[in-house]
């Protein structure tokens, strides 16, 4: 399985950014999909969740400025990223939450102050 994710860059806070991830399995109407970050030095955190019914999770202090979505014709879960902030500054990676398969190359996002 190939994860493809893009829409990320460099932007000012308070600037917002689409990421999209196209996901080449089969079955991708079946997973429970999640958004994921990295940060320099740390570890990788899960930022939200998709179910296979659109239900969605996100971690606490990304609720009110993060929203994911997926298009199950286009094998594709995206992440609106609003009011980003210098701590939002990782790379940010989709995988399937049950299970993960081998990770993509993720995409960069950068927040200036």
């Amino acid at each position: 399985v190939q994860l493809q994710a893009s829409g990320g860059g460099l932007v000012q806070a308070g600037g917002s950014l689409r990421l999209s991830c196209v996901v080449s399995a089969s079955d991708f109407s079946l997973n429970v999909m999640g958004w994921y970050r990295q940060a320099p030095g740390k570890q990788r955190e899960l930022v939200a969740i998709i179910t296979r019914g659109g239900t969605t999770t996100y971690a606490d202090s990304l609720k009110d400025r993060f929203t994911i979505w997926r298009d199950n014709g286009q094998r594709t879960v995206y992440l609106q990223m609003n009011s980003l902030k210098p701590g939002d500054t990782a790379v940010y990676y989709c995988n399937r939450v049950n299970d993960p398969w081998v990770w993509g190359q993720g995409t960069l996002v950068t927040v200036s102050s």
